[in-house]
């Protein structure tokens, strides 16, 4: 069959013929995939800085963690790979499948699931989210981040921020359910000043933040509180693009009533998990048929994976492999 595939860390991947995999036991499927989507964990573990990247494989390892095929029913389907599945062939698991709804697009439906795991379960599981709260989104002009703005108002979300440094898709997300929008291109001064005032009039619930770094630092100090009671924070980092590592004064933990913690691989608890599967994923796939949740994508032909991989891909869109 033919595969994108990885001989080393660092490389990009090569279209090439490798062995169809093969079932090992009743908990394993054979799948024909249609569609992948490349997403920022996919190329982590490729370059080999994501936590859960594997050592090198001298006979290749086929990349891709999850996909859009046909059973051999005819049944079209989303599941996680047991091997790899940028390829005509997956092996995938039984229990973490789900049947998709008629209608849906085989590339939209494999955009979704990679930005509704980096937000839905988030809010739900992290966050705890209730109806009418306000919500934060550090982050938001990128894929999961508008997946997310759709999500938390779909949860209930009264009010939702965002922030981002791409001025147009900022404005963009207004019209996707964002009620406030914050530049990062502005100095730290007036970003603080900005977000203080929204901060005093409709308190922050919820921080859900996709790039870490010095704007954690901001968004952490305009929390920080001055002896009074406090509203309670759930403050839930998802992603690190602008840097991994923050400082964070201890007078700002002991003076708000802040619960900090991370949604990610590892994070989350086995039933969590299997809510993910049985109802979360259902759900958004449902309301993606339905056009009720709007997704961006762009598609490449798996024979060009090579060519496309590091592709300057448009702000808030996803890249889907079409096989």
């Amino acid at each position: 069959m033919k595969a994108a595939v990885v001989y080393k860390k660092g490389e990009l991947p090569k279209y090439a013929e490798f062995p169809e995999p093969i079932t090992a036991n009743e908990s394993e499927i054979l799948i024909s995939v249609k569609a992948v989507a490349i997403t920022n964990l996919d190329k982590g573990i490729v370059s080999g800085q994501h936590y859960s990247s594997e050592n090198d494989n001298q006979n290749g390892t086929v990349i891709g963690s999850d996909a859009i095929g046909l059973l051999e029913n005819g049944t079209k389907v989303y599941a996680r790979g047991i091997s790899g599945t940028i390829a005509e062939k997956a092996l995938v698991e039984k229990n973490r499948m789900v049947v998709l709804p008629e209608g849906i697009d085989d590339a939209v439906a494999a955009a979704i699931p990679n930005a509704v795991a980096g937000s839905a379960m988030a809010l739900r599981f992290k966050a705890g989210i209730q109806p009418g709260e306000t919500v934060l989104i550090n982050g938001a002009t990128g894929f999961t981040g508008q997946m997310a703005i759709q999500i938390a108002k779909h949860y209930g979300a009264k009010k939702i921020i965002v922030t981002g440094r791409n001025e147009k898709t900022l404005q963009n997300l207004l019209e996707l359910g964002a009620d406030e929008i914050i530049s990062l291109k502005q100095d730290d001064e007036s970003f603080i000043s900005q977000l203080k005032e929204i901060h005093k009039n409709t308190p922050i619930d919820i921080v859900l933040d996709y790039l870490w770094g010095h704007s954690a630092e901001l968004i952490l100090s305009i929390l920080k509180g001055n002896g009074n009671f406090t509203p309670k924070t759930r403050y839930v980092s998802v992603g690190s693009m602008s840097g991994d590592i923050i400082q964070l004064s201890a007078s700002i933990l002991r003076s708000v009533d802040l619960q900090l913690s991370g949604s990610g691989l590892g994070s989350w608890t086995k039933e969590e998990v299997k809510l993910l599967f049985s109802e979360i994923l259902p759900e958004m796939f449902l309301l993606a048929s339905q056009n009720k949740i709007k997704v961006n994508i762009e598609k490449v032909n798996l024979a060009d994976i090579e060519k496309m991989w590091n592709a300057e891909v448009p702000d808030g869109k996803r890249l889907v492999v079409w096989i």
